[in-house]
């Protein structure tokens, strides 16, 4: 048997939290190919997750060794502090082992929650991300794309967007490998590009033309909440692209290498791959 079938065979029940979002549910599907025992924490599964209602989270963390912590909407969102403090305590008295945790590049409150994680005395592992290339295709921007307009306030300032597949390779790796505990990985794409760079990277890809508008935030926010979305996800995002896209994080980072030994997926083979799937058609 090799070690790593041997670190995999061992390993005992993981929760992934978020398990229906973009990068839980690719964690899901991993482990459950590598026949690694899952419980998924999320509202539609049984026990059911929910972060607002902490009575559901003592049966999601019954038996459970590992989890992939990720919180919705962000750790950067309101109250999400406190709700992992209060999480991290509950995993701490069920026996968890090992918290591979979820968090995002350059943000503060992201990484009061890394603190938390790390002070715990569990075992663990920080995925500090990038933006996700995935918002233009499995989030609130699909529908832009698919209209032919992106529109956000968001200027000149580069991202490596990582590729969710990145992020669930390394998490699969934090949760099933021994060498990860203690490591914080920083995950990006190879390059850095604007949005509009970006969303011309997908109209080539798509083969159609889109376009892309810079508006001030303020603006941006007023829309966003005249079409309904939540108040929480509004302020996040106003904060994310008023405080967070300044720069920043336009450096690429090497925790894809680091952890998995290859390179982070470019973006041009995101945009290639998802396009084939006809997701973006018109």
């Amino acid at each position: 048997m090799t070690n790593n079938a041997q670190n995999i065979s061992e390993n005992g029940l993981t929760l992934v939290l978020g398990g229906t979002g973009k990068t839980g549910r690719r964690v899901v599907e991993r482990l459950e190919a590598l026949d690694v025992p899952v419980r998924m924490g999320s509202r539609s599964a049984s026990p059911a997750f929910e972060w607002t209602d902490e009575s559901t989270w003592g049966p999601v963390l019954r038996d459970v060794e590992k989890v992939y912590l990720s919180y919705y909407p962000d750790l950067a969102a309101p109250g999400a502090i406190d709700a992992v403090r209060a999480f991290t305590a509950a995993a701490v008295g069920a026996g968890v082992r090992h918290v591979v945790l979820l968090s995002g590049r350059g943000e503060e409150e992201a990484e009061e929650c890394e603190r938390i994680v790390q002070e715990s005395g569990l075992a663990w592992t920080v995925l500090r991300a990038n933006w996700f290339a995935q918002n233009f295709s499995e989030d609130y921007l699909l529908d832009p794309v698919r209209g032919g307009e992106v529109v956000l306030p968001a200027g000149d300032v580069p991202e490596p967007f990582v590729d969710c597949d990145d992020i669930a390779d390394v998490a699969v790796a934090a949760l099933t490998e021994a060498g990860h505990a203690g490591e914080v990985y920083v995950l990006s794409g190879p390059r850095a590009l604007t949005f509009a760079e970006a969303v011309a990277e997908i109209g080539r890809a798509a083969g159609r033309d889109i376009a892309f508008v810079s508006v001030p935030v303020d603006d941006y926010a007023a829309v966003l909440r005249q079409q309904g979305l939540p108040v929480d996800l509004v302020e996040f995002l106003s904060y994310l692209f008023g405080t967070i896209l300044d720069g920043r994080n336009s450096q690429p980072a090497d925790g894809v290498k680091r952890a998995l030994g290859r390179e982070p997926k470019d973006f041009a083979d995101y945009a290639r791959h998802t396009a084939a799937s006809g997701i973006w058609s018109s």
